[in-house]
């Protein structure tokens, strides 16, 4: 293995000042995330969303960002998920998009609450069938001896539901991050990075400050 200590970059790619925030947060967060699609970034609606367990033990995953408004940041997932059981106990979260590229990333506390059952068949339907096969054959997060069984359980699906439409799963489901808390990081030369920091208050208003890096 290389040594570690000696990767270092100098970040020069631009600066956030406080005339470019917007009133509303998520109005900004548009403008990076179209950025970030326009630069053809992989994946730009990647985000690590972090949960945290009964016992207090935190975990991340990657996930996809799959709708957006003032009202939150929405993804979809099993119900029986490791983070999905998170939730239920705790439903504070915190997203994180790491757009590196750009030498920006943003960050997002929030608490999650679910989709209605609505909501989420609209997107389900949405998907490629294959996609909505996948539902059907995985319990996400529960132990599985090979991957040969779960091809075969696909396969399985994929025969039971031959014909018609794939019917919406009960243990699939989705949330929406409402945020409380929003950080936009612009990378700055000799470590001297530009962070504001958006607060909702209690009117709903969104007060900002400038962090030191």
């Amino acid at each position: 293995m290389q040594d570690l200590s000696g990767f270092r970059k100098e970040y020069t790619a631009g600066h956030l000042t406080s005339e470019a925030l917007t009133e509303h947060p998520v109005d900004l967060f548009k403008i990076w995330l179209d950025d970030a699609i326009n630069a053809k970034l992989p994946d730009p609606n990647a985000m690590t969303v972090a949960t945290v367990d009964a016992t207090g033990q935190p975990s991340q995953r990657i996930v996809l960002l799959k709708d957006l408004s003032n009202e939150g940041f929405v993804f979809y997932t099993n119900l029986g998920s490791r983070k999905a059981k998170d939730l239920a106990h705790n439903s504070k979260i915190s997203l994180h998009f790491p757009w590196y590229f750009l030498e920006r990333q943003v960050r997002v506390n929030g608490v999650a609450k679910a989709l209605t059952r609505t909501e989420v068949a609209k997107y389900f339907f949405s998907r490629p069938k294959d996609s909505q096969l996948g539902a059907w054959a995985s319990q996400q997060s529960q132990p599985i001896s090979t991957r040969e069984l779960l091809v075969t359980q696909f396969a399985q699906m994929k025969e039971k539901f031959a014909n018609g439409q794939v019917p919406l799963p009960d243990f699939w489901g989705g949330f929406r991050v409402e945020p409380q808390q929003i950080e936009f990081w612009q990378g700055g030369e000799y470590r001297l990075h530009d962070r504001f920091e958006y607060s909702k208050q209690d009117d709903g208003s969104w007060t900002t400050q400038r962090l030191m890096p």
